[in-house]
């Protein structure tokens, strides 16, 4: 296929997705969904506290221990120290939300689930669903039971250069069957770039977070992999990591490369705290040509009957697809219904959970892992 043909379907891919945002994103036809922030130690929660303002959810509740922290966000951001609250029981006595949105240490995601799907109350958590397979498995076997939805959030969902590669792969399958896909997650390290104590403290930790880079920015590589794959397992999971900071980073590594292998196919995840800068970039690699996603909107391609690469610039997906939090919006309100093995799923992420566990046996153990 040309490159017209290829910007050609990619300009009737952003005009369906039109479509479907006019019909799901109408705000003012919809109360804003009732949400409580549970923690705020994570700041992945800058996210939400800057979305409130945008009319698709409402803040109503925050439960955080930390009155220093919650008193610097609410200078930051505006909230009322009244709605902020010691403990998910104290909340609870007070306001019913909607959903939760969690920020708290990865660890204490079941505590989470634990708590609020008995109520019936939907959930979303930051990457990665859980510390491990056992949390992992004991969170969606709740969220079942008590049929709420459990989503989990990377940034790396809402990017249009994603959307307009799966499109490519599954459905006009312009690229063939897929050979090798790598990706390179991270950045030049949390205290590097200036990450808050309050989430140093937990992310560099091997309990709180399940690791140190393997499992930060592992989870990306194998969310995506795994969306790709259409909820394929991958059949060997070999991990190399090492602690080239330990001055820096004592308890956990700091660079991870895990080593994914398919029937046809062959994956590498380059996760680390040691790049020279940000980045979540994916390469995908064909039987007729290539993609390279650099970013959330810069997308390369060659075919194999083009002498170059060449590039496009993307626009943003519509809404909710283009944002967690109108999405999560959607989803509670019955007006999209999650695919199984879609990137926030329960089902993808119990497979992200396996490849990771898998990841730290291999490591520890200097073996291949077998799943």
């Amino acid at each position: 296929m040309n490159r017209r043909s290829f910007l050609n379907k990619a300009a009737v891919t952003s005009t369906s997705l039109v479509i479907a945002g006019t019909a799901i994103g109408q705000k003012q036809e919809n109360k804003p969904l009732q949400v409580a922030v549970i923690g705020l130690v994570h700041t992945h929660v800058h996210g939400i506290l800057g979305s409130a303002k945008d009319g698709v959810i409402s803040i109503i509740a925050i439960v955080e221990p930390n009155k220093i922290l919650a008193e610097k966000y609410s200078r930051q951001y505006g909230f009322n120290l009244d709605i902020v609250f010691s403990t998910m029981e104290d909340m609870i006595e007070k306001v019913t939300p909607e959903a939760v949105s969690t920020f708290t240490t990865t660890f204490d995601h079941l505590k989470v689930v634990e708590f609020f799907a008995p109520r019936g109350i939907h959930i979303m958590v930051e990457k990665p669903l859980a510390v491990n397979m056992i949390h992992a498995e004991k969170m969606t076997r709740l969220a079942k039971k008590h049929n709420i939805r459990l989503l989990t959030n990377y940034e790396t969902t809402w990017y249009a250069t994603h959307k307009r590669a799966h499109q490519v792969i599954k459905e006009e399958k312009m690229a063939g069957e897929m050979r090798k896909i790598v990706f390179h997650t991270g950045h030049q390290g949390p205290f590097e770039i200036g990450c808050n104590v309050e989430f140093t403290d937990w992310l560099t930790d091997p309990i709180l977070n399940g690791g140190g880079a393997l499992t930060d920015f592992g989870c990306y590589g194998a969310n995506l992999a795994t969306w790709l794959m259409n909820g394929q397992r991958p059949l060997t999971v070999t991990c190399i990591t090492q602690n080239i900071k330990p001055d820096r980073y004592p308890k956990v590594e700091d660079e991870a490369t895990i080593l994914l292998t398919y029937p046809k196919s062959q994956v590498i995840i380059q996760a680390s705290w040691n790049w020279p800068f940000n980045r979540k970039d994916m390469e995908i690699y064909g039987e007729h040509g290539q993609m390279i996603c650099e970013d959330r909107n810069n997308l390369i391609f060659r075919w194999k009957n083009m002498k170059k690469v060449e590039r496009e610039i993307l626009q943003e997906n519509m809404a909710p697809f283009n944002d967690p939090f109108a999405y999560l919006a959607a989803v509670v309100r019955n007006k999209i219904t999650p695919e199984p093995f879609d990137l926030s799923s329960p089902e993808n992420n119990l497979i992200v959970m396996e490849i990771l566990d898998a990841a730290r046996a291999s490591t520890n153990n200097g073996v291949t892992i077998k799943l």
